[in-house]
């Protein structure tokens, strides 16, 4: 132990970072599973001087670890990704002991302390239930291949597509997200300027490929496309889908799928990706289903809950 250091990372670490991540992901599911831009966004956009920690010995990384609060609310996201049991320990001590000073900060007497963990991962499973962490839901990666199906029309029903200087389309997509998402679960409420702050923090983030789906002129769903999955499996990707509770049931899901599958496929993309929680509470699965979508990797949300004085 006496070795190992400890030190806050920076965004020029993100290569070694991700050699890291990949090794770890490579041995539980096969492949990489973050591309290299996708961990420099993360190193951007974590607070690295209070939230993040690299555990190495001489100039060799044997683990990475992170804590991050929703917006204002009381839920830290987390993560470790270690090459040693010893390093795995030390960040997981590092992330539960900052995770309830995150919720204080914020004002909040509890945190709820999410981790995401493979279905394979065995060793995080085990490493996650012996500090008192239990699974809470499970989210799918669904994926389908083109050729896709053509959108179906709703009668009565427009869709229109975002650009990055369309702000009105915007506010009328957020509004529509933060009412559709306010029953899921993890979901944190935003302002518009948090919540476009959050997307436009990513490297794939494209305006371009929003769309909001209106039924007799009235806003009722929206969809915001990105580019995360193109590097690593050249495929489109739903970030968000969106409908609200008065609107559901009149295919507009279904609907915005099918435009972002064909403007997916007019890219050139061999498929579309995104993920869903098992447990929601509308039909998600069935819809993501039914239009062809298949799962392809599943990853379990487990959950402890303490207090944050």
């Amino acid at each position: 132990m006496s070795t190992f250091h400890t030190r806050r990372p920076a965004v020029s670490d993100a290569e070694a970072v991700h050699d890291l991540v990949a090794e770890h992901d490579t041995a539980v599911i096969g492949r990489p599973d973050m591309t290299l831009a996708d961990v420099s966004d993360l190193l951007e956009e974590l607070d690295l001087g209070n939230d993040s920690w690299l555990v190495h010995e001489g100039d060799r990384i044997l683990g990475w670890g992170w804590a991050q609060r929703q917006g204002g609310g009381d839920i830290v996201d987390m993560d470790v990704r270690a090459r040693t049991p010893q390093a795995a320990d030390l960040l997981w001590d590092a992330v539960t002991e900052r995770a309830p000073r995150l919720a204080q900060e914020a004002g909040h007497p509890r945190v709820r302390m999410d981790i995401a963990v493979y279905e394979q991962d065995a060793a995080m499973r085990a490493a996650a239930g012996e500090r008192g962490f239990a699974p809470a839901t499970s989210f799918h990666r669904m994926r389908i291949d083109f050729p896709a199906p053509a959108p179906v029309p709703v009668p009565g029903a427009s869709v229109e597509t975002g650009s990055p200087g369309d702000r009105q389309l915007m506010r009328t997509a957020h509004g529509i997200q933060q009412e559709g998402f306010a029953r899921h679960f993890g979901f944190v409420p935003r302002t518009f300027e948090e919540w476009v702050e959050a997307m436009e923090a990513s490297s794939a983030n494209d305006w371009n490929q929003l769309l909001v789906a209106r039924l007799d002129g009235e806003p009722a769903a929206m969809l915001l496309g990105t580019d995360h999955f193109v590097e690593d499996a050249n495929c489109g990707y739903v970030r968000t889908l969106a409908v609200l509770p008065r609107f559901r049931g009149r295919g507009l899901g279904r609907l915005l799928l099918g435009h972002a599958f064909a403007a997916d496929e007019r890219r050139g993309r061999a498929g579309t990706i995104l993920h869903v929680d098992s447990n929601n509470t509308t039909p998600a699965l069935g819809l993501y289903l039914s239009v062809g979508m298949r799962p392809v990797l599943a990853i379990d949300v487990w959950r402890k809950e303490v207090s944050a004085s």
